[in-house]
């Protein structure tokens, strides 16, 4: 292990950040003092629609106000898709990367499973395109995605562990079988976006040499995709710990999407950052 542990808080800027953004980044930053280290700020920003520039400047008061301060310069990923594309094609030369011209309406009526998130579950339908094929749809510009053929890397790789640290992130770490077979043929790069969170994160997390990855529980099974392409690339795998989630009033997990109250409306309504930790229990 580093003798410097480095851990990473790793929003999107796609909104403003509530009250799960804040339990997670108070959290690891509390992990990173417990072990002696230190917690980056990353951007995740490989959604370029979605993501905009006041969001990015948002995060950053919003942190600085709970208290919260870190090195720089903050790696920001929309300025690093040239290395995400390098992953990429180190992936595509081993063949292990198909183009799928499949929309989600069309996997949605031919799936016959779903994924640990819920989401229909890709059946390979183009997996079994020919060549011929593949070239002909590439050449006239159809929508495509590109997809991690799952089985064969892991006819390559074999069995997969990971280490894991809780529920304090000083406890003994302990082995975890990985199981990305669950996740079927996952989106790696797409048309107009040459990455995917799965492909970015794995690089970053390498690139800024992370030792400890703080998530929520809800991120626990896309760990099983994540120690399958560092064993593929050749990264080393950082040991995780899973955080209990902000849940609202409903048991639902807090979410941007369905309007939970932001930070910034909390500070507006009277809130102090005192008052943020106390909710969150630091």
């Amino acid at each position: 292990m580093s003798p410097n542990p480095l851990l990473r808080f790793a929003p999107s800027p796609n909104g403003r950040l509530h009250l799960g953004h804040a339990y997670s980044a108070l959290h690891t930053w509390r992990c990173a003092s417990q072990l002696g280290g230190t917690a980056l700020l990353r951007i995740e920003d490989v959604d370029v629609e979605r993501c905009k520039p006041e969001f990015t400047a948002a995060i950053m008061e919003d942190l600085h106000w709970l208290g919260l301060d870190w090195p720089e310069p903050v790696l920001v990923q929309s300025k690093r898709f040239d290395l995400y594309v390098e992953a990429g094609d180190r992936l595509r030369n081993r063949d292990l990367l198909y183009p799928c011209f499949c929309s989600r309406a069309e996997i949605a009526a031919q799936a016959t499973q779903t994924d640990p998130d819920g989401a229909p579950l890709y059946p390979g339908t183009c997996k079994h395109l020919s060549t011929t094929e593949q070239i002909d749809r590439l050449g006239r510009g159809d929508p495509v995605q590109f997809r991690l053929n799952t089985e064969e890397a892991l006819a390559r790789t074999g069995m997969l562990t990971f280490t894991v640290v809780g529920p304090l992130i000083t406890d003994r770490p302990q082995i975890r079988y990985a199981r990305p077979e669950r996740w079927g043929d996952v989106v790696l790069q797409r048309k107009g976006t040459p990455t995917s969170y799965h492909l970015s994160v794995v690089v970053d997390d390498a690139d800024q040499a992370i030792t400890h990855v703080t998530r929520g529980r809800d991120m626990e099974a896309a760990t099983d995709i994540h120690v399958l392409l560092q064993m593929l690339l050749g990264l080393p795998s950082p040991r995780y710990h899973f955080h209990r989630l902000i849940l609202d009033g409903e048991g639902r997990k807090l979410s941007k999407s369905k309007g939970s109250p932001s930070l910034a409306d909390l500070r507006a309504s009277g809130w102090t950052p005192d008052d943020v930790r106390r909710e969150l229990g630091f």
